[in-house]
């Protein structure tokens, strides 16, 4: 089968390759893979992957949709079945998993990450990873879900959920897990506020009805302030990370919310301690999302409630052309890869 495998660090390391098709043992299903989409921690992987157990080689890839190849009877599923695959390989016996919060499971494997991915024509995946699609929804737009959606869904409906007369303001509003996250607060009823830069994106935007900030000639927190008159927003989703935590922090209502998933600027900003137990503000860490939250989301999906904004899809070959779009300013939305 062909592969997207990292081979070393850097972008020369990655390369498509013929491997052998995985084994399929008890418990797992075997996916013939139609979709994926690239995501900031193939990045991660690519320049870094520092903090995170793997080997090399390893293929690439962290969410697709695929249909089953083989399953074992008493699985839920069949061959033919349309299936999207849950990033994670959990255990199912650890406190977390049996709360039913796996992206805590102790000894989780994320694809992509802990062991091979989705970037790939053939997947095995544990079943119980796998949830199923009615046969007429898009493999494409499926596949966007499974990182960036999910992880959008934890932080708007998560530790404080977004709903009607909550304000949510969305840093970088053009990114994957950011766009999702405007658009699943607004599916909630919020008043959804938006950073970003540019005309295009910003015009994007109003004409969806968001209120938009230019981060590049506007103050956000007074922009923002002057839009509440003067009580700031509920909750913050920022997976910016050094470069906008103290606006995002000065944005924030009093007993407010801050969320955040990623640090693609920096990991360590100031703390603003100060701010924080005066004004009584909450921070949260976000990463994905549960097997419950999962199904949500799709059904929502699936029923029509949101449609994910696509940028650009691109043959399993063109995967380095992907990660080169994913830095690339103009990008709007989700990045899929076409595989079958």
């Amino acid at each position: 089968m062909k592969a997207i495998v990292l081979n070393e660090r850097g972008p020369d390391g990655v390369r498509l390759v013929e491997r052998p098709e995985p084994e399929c043992p008890a418990g797992f299903a075997k996916i013939r893979m139609l979709a994926a989409s690239v995501n900031r921690v193939d990045l991660y992987m690519r320049d870094s992957g520092a903090g995170i157990t793997h080997e090399l080689p390893l293929v690439m890839g962290v969410d697709g949709v695929g249909e089953v190849i083989e399953a074992e009877t008493g699985s839920g599923l069949a061959a033919g079945d349309r299936v999207i695959l849950y990033p994670y390989e959990f255990c199912g016996k650890c406190r977390h998993c049996l709360a039913g919060d796996q992206p805590l499971c102790t000894s989780a494997k994320i694809l992509g990450e802990h062991r091979h991915g989705t970037f790939a024509e053939c997947v095995a995946l544990p079943a119980r990873s796998c949830v199923k699609l009615k046969p007429e929804t898009d493999p494409v737009q499926a596949a966007v879900l499974g990182v960036a959606y999910l992880t959008a869904w934890r932080m708007v409906f998560g530790k404080s959920p977004a709903g009607p007369g909550s304000v949510v303001l969305v840093q970088g509003g053009g990114g994957g897990v950011s766009y999702a996250s405007m658009q699943l607060a607004r599916m909630a009823g919020a008043r959804v506020i938006v950073t970003t830069s540019g005309t295009d994106k910003l015009d994007h935007f109003r004409a969806l009805g968001i209120e938009a900030i230019d981060y590049r000639t506007e103050d956000v927190p007074k922009a923002v302030m002057r839009l509440t008159g003067g009580e700031g927003a509920d909750l913050v989703v920022d997976n910016v990370g050094e470069k906008t935590w103290g606006s995002s922090l000065r944005s924030m209502a009093r007993g407010g919310h801050l969320v955040t998933c990623g640090a693609t600027t920096g990991a360590h900003p100031s703390a603003d301690i100060q701010r924080l137990f005066v004004r009584q503000l909450s921070l949260h860490g976000s990463t994905m999302g549960s097997m419950e939250e999962f199904r949500k989301l799709i059904a929502a999906f699936e029923n029509g409630a949101f449609t994910p904004l696509i940028d650009n899809i691109l043959p399993l070959e063109q995967v380095p052309d992907a990660f080169a779009r994913l830095d690339n300013p103009a990008r709007m939305g989700k990045i899929a890869i076409r595989i079958g």
